[in-house]
């Protein structure tokens, strides 16, 4: 049986590009014949010993012998094993794609320039030298000097990868390799199409990168053409059991997805340049056959030693058991405890809201303090502040942190807004929780983390599923967000009370003549809260919390006002005793 493809310039023989029957990598089972893709599978007849074949592409009918002692049982597991999975060697692509790629199928990866292509595919064929495949990484676009450039770099060696660098005579410079008495885009397709097959007798390779498909859109100066093309291309790949990413820049200009069926999945890789910031890199699966696979974006980030994936954090799939203690978790101030019902419970968020320098970061190191106390580990995630000065801060109210970092019982992540992304953001919270076990976190503020954002209208729901997540685990979570304004009527920049547990207000009140801060608990889901107005300071032994006070009124304006009996507030320590 032979068919025909058109290769280039002329229809060729498909000896040896497609012809004759060849045994199946688990010809064990006793399959032999031609396929091109899972669809031809799913078009077979079975008839007295005999599987009939009708290959789509192709229109060519053929027949594939089998063992009639075969059952159906041993040919299903046979397909699952020829398409199994493929680690990528790129940190959280794996777990996006449920296992790896495809084995033995064609993957198209596109993306504008700089988006990551390169660095993905390069990842992709180290993993498997790890593995001790064959690789071969087949370049129309880049040199392999700059290849070797872009991977030292990475501090990669790409000794046992095969580098392929495809120039045809066509396109040197040379004289001599020019011609004039045919169309040269047919010429130089041809021989561009001759060499790639070339290599690929030569290498045998098990992984293989084809950069880019963009060179063979121009040659082909057609889109039936283009496509018949790459379907060949794909077809000897694939019957030479190779698993092939296949990059395209899309300099098209248009959005092409002439590809996107032929190829057994689809990755796009996207860049994107805010009005202020670093650029944001992210990554969506939009195809991937006989697979589920987590879609929508996932942020990325290119860094020395290659792309990092963060997946989106769907709480949905890291549930753990988890049984609440029966005994809330204490911040050491008793009087503070007494507020909270005797503390904040485990697997609960809390909002602690109130105008700047109202003492919310300095609130929430209490509960550090305490947790550091008793042994936990511990994280803060600061939008706002640098580590210094957060240092200088808790040691000012007598908190020294230092050890502790030291030891690695408190981490501390200092993020700026305009260069981290909020995957990325996510995937250190969910580090920390999984890997380090933190067991309090603390994310002073939500407004940084908002501007964080690039698409605004969606941090609630990115809240909802971390704030999900870390409840699951187990986590005491500290919210800080500062309201817009430090006096008379206040703001708050997004909604987040109905997404936490616990809603902690501080606010700022005048009495005689000075300027004193006040907390109140608005809500707490787990168990009781007192309703009182209590007044709290702050001085370099710590959080105080006083009695309750009952004179005030206007708290809940902005501008509270107390008229009781200044013997009720708290006084000023002495320290110098």
């Amino acid at each position: 049986m032979t068919c025909s493809i058109c290769l280039g310039v002329k229809m060729m023989a498909a000896e040896p590009l497609m012809a004759g029957y060849f045994r199946n990598r688990v010809g064990d089972f006793g399959i032999e014949g031609w396929r091109s893709d899972t669809s031809v599978w799913a078009n077979a007849e079975k008839t007295s010993g005999t599987v009939r074949f009708r290959n789509r592409s192709m229109s060519e009918r053929f027949h594939v012998r089998t063992n009639p002692h075969l059952s159906r049982f041993a040919m299903a597991s046979s397909l699952l094993i020829d398409a199994a999975p493929l680690t990528t060697g790129v940190p959280g692509l794996d777990y996006i794609l449920n296992g790896g790629y495809a084995a033995n199928r064609a993957h198209l990866i596109e993306g504008r320039p700089g988006s990551g292509k390169t660095t993905l595919g390069l990842q992709f064929l180290l993993e498997g030298v790890v593995r001790g495949e064959t690789c071969l990484y087949i370049t129309l676009s880049e040199s392999k000097r700059e290849l070797l450039s872009v991977a030292a770099k990475h501090g990669w060696s790409l000794d046992g990868i095969e580098i392929f660098e495809l120039v045809p005579p066509e396109l040197s410079l040379d004289p001599k390799q020019q011609q004039s008495l045919v169309y040269a885009s047919d010429l130089e397709l041809g021989e561009t199409v001759r060499m790639t097959l070339e290599a690929m007798e030569r290498v045998k390779p098990k992984r293989v990168v084809f950069d880019s498909l963009s060179e063979i859109r121009l040659l082909s100066e057609g889109n039936l053409r283009y496509r018949r093309q790459v379907l060949a291309l794909k077809s000897y790949f694939l019957l030479n059991e190779a698993t092939v990413l296949m990059l395209d820049d899309l300099t098209s200009g248009d959005e092409d997805t002439n590809l996107h069926s032929i190829s057994h999945a689809v990755i796009r890789l996207e860049q994107v340049v805010p009005a202020f910031g670093s650029e944001r890199r992210r990554l969506a699966v939009t195809k991937m056959r006989g697979t589920s696979f987590r879609g929508g974006y996932h942020d990325l980030v290119i860094e020395r030693g290659g792309l990092r994936i963060f997946p989106r954090l769907v709480a949905a799939e890291h549930h753990r058991p988890f049984v609440p203690e029966p005994v809330p978790v204490p911040s050491n101030v008793p009087e503070l405890d007494a507020v909270l019902g005797g503390g904040l419970n485990r697997g609960t968020s809390t909002l602690i809201v109130g105008p700047s320098g109202a003492g919310k970061s300095t609130l929430a190191l209490g509960y550090v303090w305490a947790g550091l106390e008793r042994g936990e580990r511990v994280l803060i995630v600061s939008f706002d502040e640098t580590i210094g000065i957060l240092m200088a801060r808790a040691r000012s109210v007598g908190y020294d942190l230092t050890p502790h970092i030291d030891t690695g019982q408190l981490r501390i992540e200092q993020i700026d807004p305009a260069e981290v992304s909020p995957g990325e953001f996510a995937g250190r919270v969910r580090e920390a929780v999984s890997r380090d076990g933190a067991q309090i976190v603390v994310i002073d503020s939500l407004t940084g983390y908002l501007h964080a954002m690039p698409e605004q209208p969606y941090i609630v729901l990115q809240m909802h599923e971390m704030l999900t997540y870390l409840n699951q685990q187990g986590v005491v979570t500290l919210l800080l967000l500062a309201q817009h304004g430090m006096v008379g009527q206040m703001a708050s920049p997004i909604d987040m009370t109905y997404l936490s547990d616990c809603v902690v207000l501080l606010r700022f009140f005048e009495a005689s003549g000075r300027i004193r801060r006040a907390l109140s608990v608005l809500k707490k889901r787990v168990g009781a809260h007192e309703d009182t107005i209590r007044e709290f300071r702050i001085d370099k032994g710590g959080l105080r919390v006083g009695e309750p006070l009952e004179q005030f009124r206007g708290v809940l304006t902005g501008v509270p006002t107390f008229d009781g009996d200044r013997r009720a507030l708290l006084p000023k320590r002495n320290f110098a005793q």
